[in-house]
């Protein structure tokens, strides 16, 4: 009888969910870069982390939300008058319009554990109102988590020297893909 009741403790252990737990990102400590490319080098930059948080199963990723702050995209690889000049250029409508959409959204839609705190992550990414999904690894380690996207700003109507909506741009061409990486600590 002691056999059986170890038994069934045991296996209602095992079969129990875990609470769901959701951790805030330290929007101090978290960093997201992002780079550009264009005919003959590229550019890059931060951008601030506005609210973020990820929810866990235990020890398992499930699900996550970021918003992201657009009115701190900046250039790190410029100074002076050309920072000033880009970093004004990026938040105007040329490309992401921060007047009328200060903010960027990703809300995780599918985890899928992958490997050992490694998970495949599709979620929904909000820039200038459209929404469109996005899939990428995110690895997870004791309070922090790298993710890294790539984006392809065509489809959120960041159209300035986009070869998707212009012709002749020749060595002005700003290639549509850019890439993120977030190094997220909670």
């Amino acid at each position: 009888m002691k056999l059986v009741t170890t038994a069934i403790i045991a296996f209602a252990t095992m079969t129990t969910p875990m609470e769901k737990e959701t951790k805030t990102v330290n929007t101090e400590t978290s960093k997201v870069t992002w780079k550009g490319y264009k005919v003959g080098g590229s550019h890059e930059g931060t951008i601030a982390i506005k609210s973020g948080s990820l929810e866990f199963d235990g020890e398992t990723l499930v699900g996550g939300s970021f918003v992201i702050d657009m009115n701190t995209i900046g250039a790190t690889d410029l100074s002076g008058e050309y920072k000033e000049k880009l970093d004004g250029h990026l938040k105007s409508d040329d490309f992401f319009g921060v007047a009328n959409y200060p903010t960027a959204s990703l809300l995780f839609t599918l985890v899928e554990a992958t490997g050992n705190n490694t998970y495949r992550v599709t979620g929904d990414l909000t820039i200038k109102k459209a929404t469109h999904p996005v899939t990428f690894t995110l690895n997870v380690n004791e309070g922090s988590a790298v993710a890294e996207l790539k984006i392809d700003r065509s489809k959120y109507d960041v159209r300035y020297g986009s070869p998707s909506f212009f012709n002749n741009l020749k060595d002005n061409v700003i290639y549509n893909d850019f890439d993120i990486k977030a190094e997220l600590k909670f």
